[in-house]
C-alpha cells in the first residue's frame, strides 16, 4: 500500500519553499527565485519580490479627500497583483528558519524580507573574510613549537591547511611546502 508521503514524491509535489541554510545564501536564492517561478502567477510574485508591491492607486472623493483605492474597486489585474504580493510574502518567510523569520517578520512587503535576509547573509560573508584574514595571518606565523615531534608539527600544519581548503581560499603549492620544510628546526 502506497502513503500519502510516497504519493507527493511520485507526483512531484513541493509545497513548501526551500529552507534557508545561512551559509549557503545564494544557492538559496536561486532554488528560491526557481520555486516562486514554478508557482502559479510566478512571474508576477517574483516581480513583486524584486521590484516590490503593487502601488494602489488613489481616489479623490467628492469633498476633495484623497483615499487610497480598497481591494474592492482594483481592477482584476489589480487584484491579481495584489494577492501576489500577499503570496511573496508568505513564501519568502516559510523559507527561513526560526532565528531569521524572528528578524525580519515584522516587515510586511516581500521586497523589504528579501533585500533584510540579503544583508543579513551578506554579513555571514564578512566573517567568511575575516576567517580567511585570520588564516592568512596563522600560516604567516606558523612555526616548530620547541619539544614538539615532527609528527604533531605536520598534524598542526595539516590541520590549518584544511581548514583553508575548507573556504575555498587559494594558496599555490609551492607557498604550502615552502612554509612547511622552512618552519622545521634545523
Amino acid at each position: 500500500m502506497t502513503t500519502l508521503a510516497e504519493f507527493m514524491i511520485i507526483s512531484g509535489a513541493d509545497n513548501r519553499p526551500p529552507m534557508l541554510e545561512k551559509s549557503m545564501y545564494d544557492s538559496w536564492k536561486s532554488r528560491m527565485e526557481l520555486y516562486i517561478e514554478n508557482r502559479e502567477n510566478g512571474r508576477m510574485i517574483l516581480n513583486s519580490l524584486q521590484n516590490g508591491p503593487l502601488i494602489w492607486l488613489t481616489v479623490v472623493e467628492e469633498d476633495d479627500t484623497t483615499r487610497i483605492k480598497k481591494y474592492e474597486e482594483l481592477s482584476v489585474a489589480e487584484k491579481l497583483q495584489a494577492d501576489c504580493d500577499l503570496k511573496a510574502t508568505n513564501i519568502v518567510l516559510q523559507g527561513l528558519p526560526p532565528d531569521v523569520y524572528a528578524i525580519v517578520n515584522h516587515h510586511k512587503v516581500a521586497k523589504e524580507i528579501w533585500d533584510r535576509v540579503k544583508l543579513l547573509m551578506q554579513g555571514t560573508k564578512l566573517s567568511l573574510q575575516e576567517k580567511e584574514c585570520k588564516l592568512y595571518d596563522e600560516f604567516d606565523k606558523f612555526s616548530f613549537f620547541k619539544g614538539e615531534t615532527p609528527y604533531q608539527y605536520y598534524w598542526r600544519f595539516a590541520q590549518l591547511i584544511n581548514n583553508m581548503n575548507v573556504i575555498n581560499m587559494s594558496m599555490r603549492q609551492v607557498q604550502v611546502n615552502t612554509k612547511f620544510l622552512n618552519s622545521l628546526p634545523p
